[in-house]
């Protein structure tokens, strides 16, 4: 899977990505990720991608004709490769809720994935037009722009792809899992207090682990 992140900030992406699972994936050849600093689609003297908004208001909104261009150019650079399939996806408090369900499903319905990070008030209506584009939210807030929801969405979705992880196992909603978790020591003591691991745990009854795990799981890793 090759990810293609459209933004104004893309050296917030290096840190991230250069650690941990994703890292070691994208040596692995397992996925892509590509940024694309949106300042070089501009001809304005000044780098600028937005403008006043029409009818009036506060902040300023992300213009039309750099966004175009710069998904363009990732396209011509999609169409190279054979069997590709893509979505285009921006960010929107109001859009379709990101979950684990939809990044199991993109993950095994599409090639590439196009990002596209809003800032300030927002993206022109005309760009989700044009390209088609879906709108996620990855909760009931606002950010400052779409550069942490895409990677929340990546992080999630390149679980989701076989290999990634060390193991199947690994993914937490293919299993019976538990919110509440231990490990060494079985007993640890603070300040006078002992705390220690549920004796079910440390019995190897793993039916009766299970069950625990169940009635300590929230449920919310599965939706």
């Amino acid at each position: 899977m090759r990810f293609h992140v459209v933004t104004i900030f893309p050296n917030m992406f290096e840190s991230y990505f250069a650690e941990s699972i994703i890292a070691r994936a994208i040596k692995n050849k397992l996925l892509e990720i590509h940024t694309y600093a949106l300042r070089d689609f501009t001809f304005d003297k000044h780098r600028r991608v937005d403008g006043r908004p029409y009818g009036g208001g506060p902040g300023m909104v992300m213009w039309v004709d750099p966004l175009i261009k710069c998904v363009e150019k990732i396209d011509k650079k999609i169409q190279k490769k054979k069997n590709t399939k893509v979505l285009v996806v921006m960010f929107n408090p109001g859009g379709d809720m990101f979950t684990n369900t939809l990044a199991k499903t993109v993950s095994k319905k599409y090639t590439d994935i196009i990002f596209i990070c809003g800032r300030y008030e927002g993206i022109d209506a005309r760009v989700k037009k044009i390209l088609k584009a879906k709108e996620w939210s990855i909760g009931p807030y606002v950010l400052t722009g779409g550069e942490l929801p895409a990677m929340v969405c990546i992080d999630a979705i390149t679980r989701q792809i076989k290999g990634v992880l060390n193991t199947e196992d690994s993914i937490e909603e293919n299993r019976i899992a538990s919110h509440e978790i231990y490990a060494r020591p079985e007993v640890y003591e603070y300040k006078g207090k002992k705390y220690k691991v549920p004796k079910v745990l440390v019995e190897g009854n793993h039916k009766l682990i299970d069950e625990w795990r169940k009635n300590h799981s929230t449920g919310k890793n599965v939706s």
